[in-house]
């Protein structure tokens, strides 16, 4: 039994945070399934080294540049046969998994990150056009997106919700999650494929390495070195138990009776950014059930080699809340850190979106 089946067996799912063509035509990716790699996550930084860093995608750009396509439309095409792949390929993971895992996630547009109305008619249409029950839209964590998680949940498409870092914030997304069970409970689906309420699925991304590396500037500020390391998993463990206190009670319990599911937390950005820091220390210390750990290939490398496979989520809790009072006490806020980092991730992505439109101009003028 692979340390990936392992860690199914105490409720963690490991999907991958990686995505390009080679991996399908090669074999890799169908070796790492078998191996128990049950889904797969991108986005735009990723897709953005795939398609202009390789000339993977050069075929296919050529032939649409010379049908006049433009640098969105030849994008678009890519993503989604890149993603239809990749959804194939867990499809029988899915099935066996009666829909808990196999999804692969895409993302609408950054520059959509604060239009509601606009992320909506996007995600829908990916969804019904892309025509796989595995697939799962992003949607961040915005202002804007909150609503959008609804209406897209009380359509009857699945949902990923990227770029969570506050704990307070990511109650909102929860509730919104739970409103769009009682919509999609009500009235059913309404886009072409689109799921009933006993086999919809959502994660609720909580992002984790950057929360250590913008409060350990603060701390070594303050010259509290030792506590450096240690937010991001308090700031997870926080939410876990947030999450366990969401999804129990009355307003839950009719629901699940009808068959929903929980929405898990996915931890993100789980590869290790300090040197300093063990490789594996957010797959390590965030193993607990009704999660997903979706991991880069390095870590996934790291965790396979010498990661420890032990239930370490539920552990901890008191002291995860100290250590959030401690920073608090320090001058540290926490919150305004947060909200910072959601903001800058927004750019973060916006930026290599921005430079892939870019590369795939350059290319399209250059091949056609």
């Amino acid at each position: 039994m692979t340390k990936l089946n392992e860690l199914a067996k105490l409720g963690q799912s490991i999907w991958y945070d990686y995505i390009r063509r080679a991996l399908f035509t090669s074999g890799d990716l169908q070796a790492l399934i078998n191996q128990g790699l049950r889904g797969m996550t991108s986005n735009p930084s990723i897709f953005e080294k795939a398609i202009s860093g390789s000339a993977e995608y050069d075929e296919d750009l050529k032939a649409m540049a010379q049908e006049g396509k433009s640098a969105e439309e030849i994008y678009e095409t890519l993503e989604f046969k890149d993603i239809a792949m990749a959804a194939d390929l867990f499809r029988p993971v899915y099935d066996e998994t009666h829909g808990l895992d196999g999804y692969v996630s895409l993302e609408v547009s950054p520059e959509l990150a604060h239009d509601t109305e606009k992320t909506v008619s996007e995600g829908k249409r990916f969804f019904e056009s892309l025509r796989r029950p595995n697939a799962m839209i992003k949607v961040p964590a915005t202002k804007a997106g909150i609503p959008a998680i609804t209406e897209l949940i009380g359509s009857g498409v699945n949902v990923n919700v990227p770029l969570l870092f506050s704990v307070d914030i990511y109650r909102d997304v929860a509730e919104a999650y739970l409103k769009g069970l009682e919509r999609l409970l009500a009235r059913g689906p309404s886009v072409t494929g689109g799921h009933k309420l006993d086999s919809i699925a959502s994660v609720a991304s909580f992002f984790v390495s950057r929360v250590d590396s913008a409060v350990d500037k603060e701390l070594e500020r303050v010259d509290r070195k030792d506590l450096e390391g240690r937010t991001a998993v308090a700031n997870a463990k926080i939410a876990y138990g947030a999450f366990r206190e969401i999804f129990s009670g009355s307003r839950w319990e009719k629901l699940r009776e009808r068959g929903a599911r929980v929405q898990r937390l996915l931890w993100a950005s789980t590869g290790t950014k300090n040197p300093l820091y063990p490789d594996t220390l957010y797959v390590d210390q965030l193993i607990g059930p009704n999660t997903v750990n979706t991991v880069p290939p390095a870590t996934l490398k790291s965790f396979l080699d010498h990661g420890t496979v032990r239930e370490t989520l539920p552990q901890g809790m008191d002291e995860a809340e100290k250590h959030v009072a401690e920073l608090a006490a320090l001058g540290i806020n926490l919150k305004e850190i947060t909200r910072e980092l959601l903001d800058d991730g927004i750019q973060a992505f916006a930026r290599p979106f921005e430079a892939l439109m870019a590369s795939i101009a350059e290319k399209r003028d250059r091949l056609s």
